[in-house]
């Protein structure tokens, strides 16, 4: 164990995992490159969990971030006019087509879900929630109350009540043989059910879902199923909140909006993680209304500062200016296509799904055919050994999930496949073997 790690061990709980028997230290990264302590570099799939959208010292952000520096404002309060946040707010608010929108920012996706959860409960007078089971929504005592993956769940104490709908459980047998549309009606009527009898619509505040579920392994609801739903919710009033923490600004390649593959817009969206390209940004966009509904004064003292804003407009600007959202279709296309190929010989691989730089491959056993945990740990060493860092996640921890930064290069895309391909074979060999 090196001293950094023993040291982390003893100051740091110890449920906050790190990745490998020995953890690396990233030090520097270029691009979708990254290099660790012991001068290793890797090529990066995981890009700090979907965080470093645009890679590493990049430096339209860089240069942004040191003059915005350079004035000596690194914070003044949301108590203040901040340039750069309203900036991003009115960019935010005409990218997300939803009539009349609104922008309140904050730190992290947790604490959108908190807000935009707060919202519609207001707005409904309402003390119950509708989720997604194997969902994630954030680590606060909220979001994790509406969170549907039990691996995830800190608290049993909730603030509100939760009830789980069906939406990417189609590999239960009962689901399993019904056509996309067959699924979708089931899902819509077993919604329709719970609202007739199970639960008082008047007091549902909202349905919160992922257009897909990143801890939950890249797995999604089939395009439509959304929009169904709201079909059923509008006729309650519930409102539908769209956590775009992980698929926002364009990463699913065929929209902006993850949500946007259902043909609906939401009421409310919540967003993070990429748009800050690594600095500590989040917020919730949506219906004026709802926002300016919230009882009372309120502030975030670090949301929407002007170095995480200025950071997030570069970030956005280059989104948009390089149109990353149809790279990532094209990356992710090489990628998804080549794995899939690769699966069919392959008697450990459960299933391959994803859209643009979101993709997943399911890990199971090779006899029983049930999900494996331990080959999924052993393909993401396998491929650290090899010079690509991926991501691990679904519901019982047998997924490999990836979202490499959204300026990859198809060059990069193909060396990536290939080194996952090769991590995949040696472990399928070992575990046919075993």
């Amino acid at each position: 164990m090196s001293d950094l790690h023993a040291r982390h061990r003893a100051v740091i709980p110890n449920w906050a995992g790190l990745y490998y028997d020995e953890p690396i230290e990233i030090v520097s990264g270029k691009g979708c490159h990254v290099t660790d302590a012991s001068g290793r570099t890797y090529l990066d799939f995981f890009a700090g969990i979907l965080t470093n959208m645009l890679g590493y010292d990049v430096a339209e952000v860089r240069e942004a971030v040191e003059r915005q520096l350079s004035t000596g404002v690194v914070h003044t309060s949301t108590l203040y006019l901040i340039r750069s946040q309203v900036e991003l707010a009115e960019k935010i608010a005409k990218l997300a087509g939803i009539p009349k929108a609104k922008v309140f920012f904050v730190n992290s996706g947790s604490e959108a879900n908190e807000t935009a959860l707060a919202a519609a409960l207001i707005a409904r007078n309402a003390n119950q929630i509708l989720a997604m089971r194997g969902s994630y929504h954030g680590r606060t005592f909220g979001a994790v109350s509406v969170t549907g993956n039990a691996g995830w769940k800190a608290s049993s104490h909730d603030p509100f009540g939760t009830h789980y709908l069906h939406g990417t459980d189609r590999y239960l047998p009962h689901y399993a043989r019904l056509s996309e549309a067959e699924f979708i009606e089931a899902c819509v009527e077993d919604l329709r059910t719970l609202l007739s009898g199970g639960i008082h619509p008047q007091d549902v505040g909202a349905l919160i879902a992922e257009p897909i579920q990143g801890v939950g392994g890249f797995t999604m609801p089939p395009d439509g199923l959304l929009a169904k739903y709201k079909e059923v919710l509008d006729s309650h009033g519930i409102l539908l909140i769209s956590d775009e923490v992980q698929t926002g600004w364009g990463r699913t390649g065929q929209h902006f909006w993850g949500i946007s593959a259902h043909g609906v817009i939401p009421d409310l969206m919540t967003f993070a993680k990429g748009l800050g390209n690594g600095f500590a940004i989040g917020g919730v966009v949506g219906r004026g209304d709802l926002l300016d509904g919230i009882r009372g004064s309120g502030i975030s003292t670090f949301g929407g500062n002007p170095i995480a804003t200025t950071a997030g407009n570069a970030t956005l600007d280059y989104v948009l200016s390089h149109d990353l959202q149809k790279n990532a279709q094209v990356t992710g296309d090489i990628i998804i296509g080549g794995l899939r190929e690769a699966a069919g010989e392959m008697e450990i691989v459960g299933d391959v799904r994803g859209k643009g730089l979101m993709f997943a491959v399911d890990l199971v056993d090779p006899r029983t055919k049930k999900p494996s945990p331990p080959l999924a740990g052993k393909v993401l060493a396998a491929a650290k050994d090899r010079g690509l860092l991926i991501g691990k996640g679904g519901l019982y921890g047998h997924a490999l999930r990836m979202a490499p930064p959204m300026t990859l290069t198809q060059a990069e895309a193909r060396e990536g496949l290939a080194l996952l391909t090769d991590a995949l074979t040696a472990v399928n060999q070992e575990a046919l073997t075993a």
